[in-house]
């Protein structure tokens, strides 16, 4: 198909229950000119037969079949085989609104956007409902002209959009200048693309509309077992780190940056389960709290008071690691 606006990328693993409604609300996108590209990565349910279903009955979908790699893997996959001037990064087990890509896509060409963001909220399967999740999108720290950069936020940078992908549209040209890849790791793998993507964009635009659903409670959901892979977050802040520092504006997002990795710890330690809870928390003191530049700054440094009061009460417990 020539003239591809957006090409959607669309990682499976697993996602069974939920992928039909997933592929119906892609499908029926009132943006036609797209392609859909399924990585099936080696799903052991029977996710490849309702992509071949559907593949068969729209010539837009290409399935792609990866040994199991992760959602990381599987997106880099797909973004290898993009032809779309956009990219639609999204999840297998959520659902959009059916004006998204339409809308997102005319946003980007109106004012020459490498990103777009627009809104999100939670679905629970088993009652149906909805719930409003605001704090995805803070649009009080947004200039009231499009586009902008990260310089006209008003906000921690990495605060006033999550570094989620699928709330986004991105210029494929402008990921592939800045060479932005996943990390190809267990939980957290879109964490560096996202907040790179945000940093280093130097045309954004905000649609203050609803268009993603984002389901909080599927079966399989890998960020229901970070325990396995509680170290991911802190490769995701490293690789942000260097990021910005090889792209030259390290120095100016640094406080924002130190300031994110103390909340993105406290949060990844008030939501694991012991023993892995206590492991992170030594973890913290004893290498990562200093690494991360958190260590040695007084108050005044930190913009949440209660984040900088709950790094005090970790690091006091462990008086032996103070040195």
């Amino acid at each position: 198909m020539e003239n591809i606006k957006v090409s959607v990328i669309l990682p499976v693993y697993k996602t069974e229950p939920y992928l039909r409604q997933c592929l119906d609300s892609i499908v029926n996108q009132t943006l036609k000119e797209i392609e859909i590209i399924c990585v099936n990565d080696s799903s052991p349910d029977n996710s490849l037969s309702i992509l071949e279903e559907y593949a068969a009955r729209d010539p837009r979908i290409q399935i792609l079949t990866q040994p199991n790699g992760g959602a990381g893997a599987a997106r880099n996959n797909g973004m290898r085989h993009a032809h779309g001037k956009y990219l639609s990064i999204l999840d297998s087990d959520d659902f959009f609104e059916p004006a998204m890509l339409e809308e997102a896509y005319q946003k980007a060409e109106e004012v020459s956007a490498d990103l777009v963001v627009f809104r999100c909220n939670q679905y629970f399967t088993e009652t149906g409902e909805y719930k409003e999740i605001p704090w995805t999108l803070r649009i009080k720290h947004v200039p009231p002209y499009e586009p902008f950069s990260h310089r006209q936020l008003t906000m921690n940078v990495f605060r006033v959009f999550q570094g989620w992908v699928w709330d986004k549209l991105y210029l494929r040209s402008f990921v592939e200048e800045k060479g932005l890849l996943f990390q190809e790791q267990r939980t957290s793998n879109d964490m560096y693309f996202g907040f790179s993507a945000t940093a280093l964009a130097k045309k954004i635009a905000v649609i203050d509309k609803l268009f993603v659903h984002y389901r909080i409670d599927a079966a399989d959901s890998l960020s229901k077992t970070r325990e396995k892979s509680w170290q991911c977050f802190y490769n995701a802040l490293c690789g942000i780190r260097e990021k910005l520092k090889k792209e030259g504006i390290f120095p100016e997002l640094e406080k924002d940056f130190i300031n994110y990795s103390l909340r993105s710890c406290l949060w990844n330690l008030e939501t694991l389960a012991e023993p892995t809870r206590t492991t992170l928390e030594k973890k913290l003191v004893q290498e990562w709290f200093g690494d991360l530049g958190i260590k040695g700054k007084d108050a005044s440094f930190f913009q949440d008071s209660r984040d900088y009061a709950k790094y005090l009460e970790i690091i006091k417990a462990y008086p032996d690691y103070q040195n």
